[in-house]
């Protein structure tokens, strides 16, 4: 008669995946860097005055993942405040961004704080539809 082979299970000790995984954590916390990190204020659009016309004219911007347009003119966010010096009038202007849908966060936040070094420049975010 033959025997039977009998296999015992032996408990899987979830020690060292833990310490593992601990180390893993550690690991990429630390060598995580958020030096880029910045702050860029966002104000809720509200009621203007509907009977007072603009002094200017907006600028209207572009901002795609692989450019950016300023009045139908190619730029980039280097020598964005040139051409929005040469573009706008004296005075405080509007600037109105739209994005494409492919555009990160990152590289809106980019683009706005840009456009925040231009003094008296209103800047207004249109959404994709």
């Amino acid at each position: 008669m033959a025997r039977k082979a009998v296999f015992r299970r032996r408990r899987l000790s979830l020690t060292s995946l833990i310490d593992v995984i601990f180390l893993l954590l550690l690991f990429f916390m630390l060598s995580s860097t958020f030096s880029r990190f910045s702050e860029v204020e966002l104000v809720a659009a509200g009621a203007g005055p509907t009977a007072a016309a603009p002094e200017t004219r907006p600028l209207f911007l572009k901002l795609r993942a692989d450019g950016l347009r300023v009045n139908a003119r190619d730029t980039t966010l280097q020598a964005l405040p040139a051409a929005l010096a040469e573009l706008s009038g004296p005075g405080p202007g509007q600037a109105l961004v739209s994005t494409a849908r492919d555009v990160t966060a990152q590289r809106l936040t980019d683009l706005l704080l840009v456009l925040r070094t231009v003094e008296g420049l209103k800047i207004q975010v249109l959404t994709p539809t």
